[in-house]
């Protein structure tokens, strides 16, 4: 390890790629503590410690926990990553845009900039919103969040955290074309590290103060590490299909075949399907902060977290959505259009229309793998902290709870856990990144990060 850092050191370019990533991560790191004027940090907090499982706690992960502060980053990268799939989607249905994406470098950068306006009217949109709702909240205790609410403070809020989002995008460009990594994966990565020291703490303090047993702890850490291992596993799984290109000839000179692969992931769709997923079965929350009836949030009350109905709607959906958002990433048809193309051809299939057929069954048995690895992740942290009310259950509630595990519909009460989006960003970003890094490595004649083979990345 130690030879490791002396060669990681010794390469400028990529002593200074780090050094700039570092830096560039420090300052979102700064920005996220600096919080909007004309706001009680303190009744902000107690209010936002009751909605970890709506929509708010949901975007506070993404910021890195300056939403939960109301910082000029409290936006986080979210209106970007909104903007980008809005505009994933319209390369499928609008044929300029698909155009856009098959011209290359020039029709990339094209798609960056609309990605880019579309990202501020987004922000724009939500800090009027959160503005809106800043101004309607209370502390438990009767405090009122905005000390000075009106037209002033809604404009305050809405530049400065415009321009948070701005600021937050540039970093992540800038990351990427001059430090290592993508650089928006790593925001979203290191907003969610940062929070892992305290989460240790707190389990310790549990079990310090005997709210937590040393079993149930050991039990914890080796869950959290078989569940990263899974995911490292399914990360870097592929289904490899054998193609030949065929014998070239050139005048009097004929190449020979060659042979390769086509690499197929069993989770193409990343961690996109979760987060479609989440913003789906958190909606029925929101509604019910909104709408003050008993009858109306009593029937969102069936839809809450940990509920029946609300693991089965995210199941759903995760499954629905990695099959929609696999479908989009990877096409059969063009696949096999390309193969064809440039002479290649998988051994036992016709070229074209057999071709696309036999990659289409190939793709929708590994998708539907992923899906069901994507929905066991998700529910472990539910499990975890407050587990799964199958008593709940129209018609077979009471028969359910007496068969299930007591630990599955109760939960385990934990604070903490290590899982769902979190975790599969966490792991995928890191493989990335050690990609990245061992690339440099090798490219120079260094001994790589890993001793046997080589880091396969999320792409």
């Amino acid at each position: 390890m130690k030879d490791l850092f002396r060669n990681i050191w010794k390469i400028e370019d990529l002593r200074k790629r780090l050094l700039f990533t570092f830096f560039m991560l420090f300052v979102y790191r700064v920005g996220a503590h600096i919080t909007i004027p004309a706001i009680n940090l303190t009744a902000l907090l107690d209010w936002f410690t009751s909605q970890k499982s709506s929509v708010l706690g949901f975007l506070d992960m993404f910021s890195g926990g300056a939403f939960r502060n109301a910082s000029i980053f409290a936006l986080g990268i979210m209106p970007y990553i909104t903007a980008s799939i809005l505009l994933e989607l319209l390369t499928v249905m609008l044929p300029y845009l698909e155009r856009l994406k098959k011209e290359g470098e020039q029709g990339r950068k094209k798609i960056t900039q609309y990605t880019r306006y579309l990202t501020l009217v987004f922000a724009f949109l939500q800090a009027f919103g959160i503005g809106k709702l800043l101004e309607s909240l209370q502390s438990p205790s009767g405090a009122h969040i905005v000390t000075n609410p009106g037209i002033g403070f809604q404009a305050l809020t809405i530049l400065t955290m415009v321009t948070g989002t701005v600021v937050i995008m540039w970093i992540g460009e800038q990351i990427t074309e001059r430090g290592i990594g993508n650089g928006i994966s790593l925001i979203i990565y290191w907003g969610i590290i940062v929070r892992l020291p305290n989460a240790i703490v707190s389990l310790f303090v549990d079990l310090n103060n005997g709210d937590l047993s040393l079993l149930v702890l050991i039990a914890l850490l080796a869950l959290m590490l078989g569940v990263t291992a899974a995911v490292v596993f399914f990360e870097s799984g592929q289904r490899r299909v054998p193609t030949h290109y065929a014998r070239r000839v050139q005048g009097m000179q004929s190449g020979a075949g060659q042979s390769s692969y086509l690499p197929l992931k069993v989770n193409v769709s990343g961690v996109i399907p979760i987060i479609f997923a989440q913003a789906l079965v958190m909606f029925p929350q929101t509604l019910a902060q909104m709408f003050q009836s008993a009858k109306v949030n009593k029937i969102l009350s069936y839809f809450g977290y940990g509920m029946p109905m609300y693991v089965l709607i995210y199941i759903i959906a995760i499954v629905f959505f990695t099959f929609f958002y696999t479908s989009i990433i990877f096409n059969p048809v063009d696949t096999a259009d390309n193969l064809k193309k440039y002479g290649a051809f998988i051994p036992g299939v016709r070229p074209g229309k057999a071709t696309a057929e036999y990659l289409d069954v190939i793709l929708t048995r590994l998708t539907f793998w992923g899906g069901i690895y994507l929905c066991v992740v998700s529910i472990i942290p539910m499990i975890l902290m407050s587990g799964i009310h199958v008593e709940a259950t129209p018609f077979i509630g009471k028969y359910l709870e007496k068969i299930v595990p007591e630990f599955i519909t109760n939960g385990m009460g934990l604070q903490f856990y290590f899982g769902g989006t979190s975790l599969l960003i966490v792991v995928g970003v890191a493989m990335e990144f050690v990609s990245q890094v061992e690339s440099h490595l090798l490219m120079r004649h260094y001994d790589g990060i890993m001793k046997k083979g080589r880091v396969r990345g999320r792409r």
